[in-house]
């Protein structure tokens, strides 16, 4: 039985500012602080987390949606890919992101829930806050 989990955060930017920062790699990697390697485009691959993560973008709905498969250097080589879905919903103070992960091998869910806290949606709040008092 895989692991799934469910996350999200609101951040003070607008939809289309995350999501073409998630899918930029200069970006993506200063609101990550670890390098990443990403395009704009389905059916290419990524590397986040210093190669620590990789994937390849399956669908991109603009400014709306970000699907991905995932895996990271911790998963056991037979092990299937993981499933990301990413959800950007306009709200009143700027933008709420969801975030979808499934597919996880088994009892990893509390790990992976606190990496994606503590290496995304915490530096990400501190590097959009910044960005909306420009």
């Amino acid at each position: 039985m895989s692991d799934s989990i469910k996350l999200s955060i609101t951040l003070p930017v607008d939809p289309k500012t995350i999501y073409n920062a998630w899918l930029n790699s200069d970006e993506h990697t200063a609101f990550t602080k670890s390098k990443t390697t990403i395009e704009k485009k389905v059916g290419s691959t990524f590397s986040a987390g210093d190669g620590y993560i990789t994937g390849k973008n399956e669908l991109l709905h603009m400014n709306k949606r970000i699907v991905q498969t995932w895996r990271t250097t911790d998963f056991s080589e037979d092990a299937e890919d993981s499933t990301l879905e990413i959800s950007f919903e306009k709200v009143e103070k700027g933008t709420k992101i969801i975030l979808q992960h499934s597919n996880l091998p088994d009892d990893t869910g509390k790990i992976y829930r606190k990496g994606w806290r503590d290496h995304y949606f915490k530096p990400m709040k501190e590097y959009f806050e910044e960005k909306s008092e420009d």
